[in-house]
């Protein structure tokens, strides 16, 4: 079992490889003598929740650190959909206690969606930050800041129906200047009976499509090539004009931003099933600059765990709309997140979760094992009965088909050319370049003095592993 669980854990980096990922903005120089510093943890909403932040505190004259002992405020931006990320939170707060022993008048807060659900116990009873801030009460930092520097504790977990932040352009730090993430709506209606978000981020509201436009355009014309849409539930987008006389669908949206210019690629996430429409399969097959990948959580493929899980879908209409999107989009890639050992799974529908990925195909997959998160309506109405030790054997199955299907994902892929966005070196080498195709692959291929990150090319793939093609550049 050691062995499995440290397949387990090396697998889970695949989605936690940006996990306390420090935001800083050399050219970002404080006015009023002070600096932050941020470290962000979930996801990519939180990331560029922290980019957000970064901008209201840009404007009210703090500048960026990449050193919590530098710094004036240390935030944490945070996260409550596993147990693992709030177990590593409380961790860094301890260590971040430790910096204000050394240097006095240090104020630390918490932000995002662990704010909401331990304000309480973070401010009063282990007393271990100044701040907490929820997800929609960003714009009050400044004036939290305030009350925390004159002595008391600065607090705003509002949730709100209206808060888009759309009027605020994100400070893009720490970027590759290549690829960037634009916030599209927030909140979530779905209620899934595993998933705390609902209740510490709030009802779903899309911002204003001509402002995400607007965004798209300035990131592209900032030499931007690619833009990654984000929402709880992208797909659920919909944006009805204050007179009521217009309104703009997902799949209208992703069109308005891929008609900004076809050297801007557009991806999104996160998608629910049950929202996916033809509509939007139709615009990525009509528009070459919209890429060919989809993330589609399963959770489970199991449809009475489905129900459990309140994911409004049975194992066949989810089986169907996998057909419908190969159909429409043969050579789309679909990628995943699954669940081992929700509450009262059996070993029969453990299966149909290894068989939903055979039929699937996914080229990629998130895999937790279940973690019972306080507040919920599976804590409030089930037993959390499966073993752990049963949970992380199921994990481990599922983490060994993904490997499967990942690799016979790839070997499909030999010997074909793609285009590629060249993002960066690769993390290897600095003798390589690093990017990735239409199906979200990343490719690694030698460089070519000739090109530089923001550059398509073509690259023919000449080996695969599980995650990774390898290649060389194809001159036209």
């Amino acid at each position: 079992m050691s062995e499995q669980i440290k397949d387990i854990n090396s697998t889970q980096m695949l989605a936690d490889e940006r996990q306390g990922e420090v935001y800083t903005d050399a050219t970002q120089k404080p006015s009023n003598g002070k600096s932050y510093y941020i470290e962000s943890y979930g996801c990519a909403m939180n990331f560029s929740d922290s980019e957000i932040v970064a901008s209201i505190l840009q404007q009210s004259g703090f500048g960026s650190t990449s050193s919590m002992f530098d710094a004036d405020l240390i935030l944490i931006n945070t996260c409550s959909i596993r147990e693992k990320a709030e177990d590593t939170v409380r961790q860094r707060l301890r260590e971040f206690d430790k910096v204000k022993e050394e240097k006095p008048g240090t104020l630390v807060g918490v932000l995002g969606c662990m704010a909401e659900r331990l304000k309480t116990k973070l401010l009063e009873e282990e007393k271990l930050v100044d701040l907490v801030v929820g997800p929609d009460a960003y714009r009050d930092l400044p004036k939290l800041i305030q009350t925390a520097e004159d002595g008391d504790k600065g607090i705003n977990v509002f949730l709100s129906r209206e808060e888009t932040y759309a009027d605020i352009s994100p400070v893009r730090l720490d970027s590759n200047g290549v690829t960037a993430f634009i916030s599209i709506m927030r909140g979530c209606d779905n209620m899934c009976s595993f998933c705390v978000v609902p209740f510490t981020r709030g009802r779903e509201r899309s911002r204003d499509p001509f402002s995400i436009v607007a965004e798209a355009s300035d990131l592209f014309d900032r030499g931007y090539r690619e833009v990654t849409l984000l929402g709880q539930n992208v797909d659920s987008f919909n944006w009805t004009s204050p007179d009521g006389e217009h309104a703009v669908t997902f799949a209208e949206l992703l069109c308005m931003v891929a008609d900004v210019h076809p050297d801007l690629r557009v991806r999104f996430s996160t998608s629910h099933p049950k929202d996916i429409t033809d509509d939007v399969l139709y615009a990525i097959r009509d528009y070459e600059n919209i890429c060919n990948y989809i993330h589609l959580p399963v959770q489970s493929g199991n449809s009475r765990v489905l129900e459990l899980m309140n994911r409004t879908y049975t194992r066949a209409w989810y089986k169907e709309k996998v057909r419908r999107i190969y159909e429409v989009i043969p050579d789309c890639a679909i990628s995943s997140d699954m669940i081992a050992g929700f509450c009262s799974e059996t070993e029969e529908e453990h299966q149909d979760t290894l068989t939903m990925m055979d039929f699937a195909k996914y080229s990629m997959s998130y895999m937790f094992y279940y973690s019972e998160r306080p507040g919920t309506v599976a804590e409030r109405k089930y037993e959390d009965d499966v073993p752990l030790k049963i949970k992380k054997r199921r994990l481990s199955e599922i983490i060994t088909k993904q490997h499967e299907l990942s690799r016979a994902h790839n070997e499909k892929d030999l010997g074909k050319t793609f285009k590629v966005l060249i993002e960066g070196d690769s993390k290897k080498s600095s003798d390589d370049f690093r990017g990735r195709n239409s199906q979200n692959k990343m490719i690694i291929f030698p460089k070519k003095s000739d090109y530089k990150p923001g550059d398509y090319v073509q690259v023919r793939v000449n080996e695969i592993t599980s995650a990774t093609l390898l290649g060389n550049i194809v001159e036209a």
